[in-house]
């Protein structure tokens, strides 16, 4: 192996061909970690049995492991800058298959907690190397469609996780559900060390313990008062006093953040990023249509499950529109980009999105599945026209020797947005649909649980034959989700209004300033 620090020099190895398959590898690691975080919520019900899991375990099964990854998200794309982004992806890879073996032959419920929580530590650099690792192996007309492929592959899960948790939870144990990410992790380990280049900083820099220790208590502390409020309510005084510990933690770590910049340090990530508009407004631009995302794929489901009836398999099958979607949409504004620019692309799609989730909010306790194909493949066209685009906007703006904390600063806000987005607008649907909800003349447990959930209140209804019960859970829970859609339209219009205003039109300098070769003048890259 040879070490060389290109200054426009060719790597001989990684051809054409070769930087493809290489992509395809971070894809399906990817892709990989996604089907684990949607497969699980198929898998709850029978985890719930065979583990004897109560609701607060069931809750902690996911919890676990949005903590960790919140909290590894901006440690880890560092590291990578200097240890070698692929050798910890590897590390990551092996980490997250072990761990997945682990979590299938789980014994207890709280085994399977520690488990999610290891699986987590090798998710956060799975989800944070590959975005890393695009700029410096693809040349910047190849990045767009790069981030693309990348992008695709992690919003296919979410769909398919349903319908792989289903067929598997029809003919084997839940730990199969799991067990799944081995032989798939293997061959990405396989991939990932005959086709991925090691590339990394080519200065050691020192690592500023104080600013990862703020900035992961921070980020644990503001996500765990983000879930308790999903969970508890807003006015729920530890959910309060945990994100207010959160927030204060998080502005000391951008003060000791600012103080070595200003004395000469080497602080944990660069504050001046943020003077480029290319990555503010990139980056914000993909917080809010991960914000407006997850409000889709919080309600979805429950909609097709409760309101329409389907099962796990037959839901995962009918978010397919919104994957068809993004894929038409990624390829279609991954052309447009180079003749209009990053804002007009990056303005339609939020434009589409908004008028998709407007269509949605008008959704009828009667309408059939038609409707909601339509809007939904609709939001998909949309995303796949803003998401990939901001993304490279933001990416482009980032020097190829900082790539990993350019990434992790982008992964990290959008997870934190992404929880945010889930216990906002499940407060939101929750609330619309307690305010439509008919209980009366049930027993205060029963109305309880009715009030918990639209498909806690469908069970109920059916196990007590209730048709009027039914079709007010129904109908209640429509209109929260008419609601909810109606504000992440609104949120979408704001994505307008900004793209417009504020992106640049074309890619910042930073990467793509670098040689065509793909790589930088100052990145070290191993062949």
């Amino acid at each position: 192996m040879s070490t060389i620090t290109s200054a426009g020099a060719t790597t001989a190895t990684q051809t054409s061909r070769s930087r493809w398959w290489a992509l395809a590898a971070l894809a399906a690691s990817t892709l990989v970690v996604g089907l684990d975080t949607t497969v699980l919520s198929v898998a709850l019900p029978t985890l719930a049995t065979d583990l004897n899991a109560s609701t607060s375990q069931l809750q902690w099964f996911i919890d676990s492991y949005t903590l960790v990854l919140a909290a590894l998200l901006l440690p880890a794309g560092l590291l990578g800058d200097r240890f070698g982004r692929k050798r910890l992806l590897l590390g990551a890879l092996v980490a997250f298959g072990a761990a997945s073996a682990w979590c299938a032959y789980a014994r207890s419920a709280e085994e399977l907690i520690a488990a999610r929580g290891v699986l987590a530590l090798g998710a956060a650099f799975i989800m944070t190397l590959p975005v890393a690792v695009l700029p410096v192996i693809f040349t910047p007309r190849e990045r767009p469609r790069a981030i693309m492929v990348w992008t695709t592959a992690m919003f296919a899960s979410f769909p398919l996780g349903p319908i792989v948790g289903g067929v598997l939870l029809n003919n084997f144990w839940w730990g199969s559900v799991f067990l799944l990410n081995v032989p798939v992790v293997a061959l990405a380990v396989v991939a990932v060390a005959t086709l991925l280049p090691e590339s990394a900083s080519p200065g050691r820099r020192r690592l500023d313990v104080a600013g990862l220790v703020l900035s992961v208590a921070g980020l644990v502390a503001l996500t765990y008062g983000v879930i308790a409020a999903g969970e508890d309510g807003w006015g729920d005084g530890a959910a309060q006093l945990t994100m207010a510990v959160g927030a204060l933690l998080l502005a000391a770590f951008v003060g000791w953040q600012l103080r070595l910049s200003a004395h000469g340090g080497q602080p944990l990530i660069d504050l001046s990023l943020f003077r480029s508009p290319g990555f503010t407004w990139g980056t914000a631009s993909g917080i809010m249509a991960t914000f407006a995302m997850f409000g889709l794929l919080f309600t979805g489901p429950q909609y097709f499950q409760a309101v329409l009836g389907y099962d796990a398999l037959g839901t995962g099958l009918r978010q397919l529109p919104m994957i068809g979607g993004l894929i038409v949409g990624a390829q279609v504004g991954g052309r447009l980009t180079p003749r209009t620019g990053a804002k007009s692309t990056v303005g339609i799609g939020f434009a589409v999105m908004a008028a998709a989730l407007f269509l949605g909010a008008t959704t009828d306790v009667t309408d059939g599945f038609a409707l909601a194909a339509t809007w939904m493949a609709a939001f998909g066209l949309g995303l796949g026209f803003a998401l990939p685009t901001a993304m490279d906007a933001a990416l482009g703006a980032v020097p190829r020797d900082r790539t990993g904390m350019g990434s992790s600063m982008i992964m990290s806000m959008r997870m934190v947005a992404g929880a945010i987005g889930v216990a906002v607008l499940g407060t939101v649907v929750n609330s619309a649909y307690r305010a439509r909800l008919d209980v009366s003349g049930l027993p205060d447990e029963a109305a309880d649980v009715v009030r918990n959930s639209a498909s806690a209140g469908a069970a109920v209804a059916g196990q007590l034959g209730s048709e009027p019960l039914l079709v007010s859970v129904q109908a209640a829970f429509v209109h929260g989700m008419d609601v909810m859609l109606a504000t992440c339209g609104g949120i979408a219009l704001v994505g307008v209004v900004l793209g417009v205003a504020f992106l640049p039109q074309r890619s910042a300098h930073g990467a793509d300033a670098a040689p065509e070769q793909g790589e930088s003048e100052h990145d070290v890259v191993a062949v």
